[in-house]
């Protein structure tokens, strides 16, 4: 049976919205395995002297639980 788990992030990036979405991805991948997929929620930015400073995208990643991965074995 597959499980897929889903978080939701938040990327930033000082150049693009799509850099932001994408910088959520890469740190995930760092230490989630088997992502399948995101889902962009929201798009944001920070304001500084009428001009956008940072950009942010929430984002929910997608992934698929390996429920063999902590499973003990124990012998007696």
């Amino acid at each position: 049976m597959t499980v897929v788990k889903v978080l939701e992030l938040v990327g930033e990036s000082k150049n693009s919205w799509q850099e932001a979405a994408a910088n959520a991805v890469q740190e995930a991948a760092k230490t989630v395995d088997h992502i399948t997929g995101v889902e962009v929620v929201n798009w944001t930015a920070g304001v500084d002297n009428g001009q956008i400073r940072d950009f942010k995208a929430n984002v929910k990643v997608a992934f698929v639980v390996d429920g063999e991965r902590h499973q003990a074995k124990v012998t007696f």
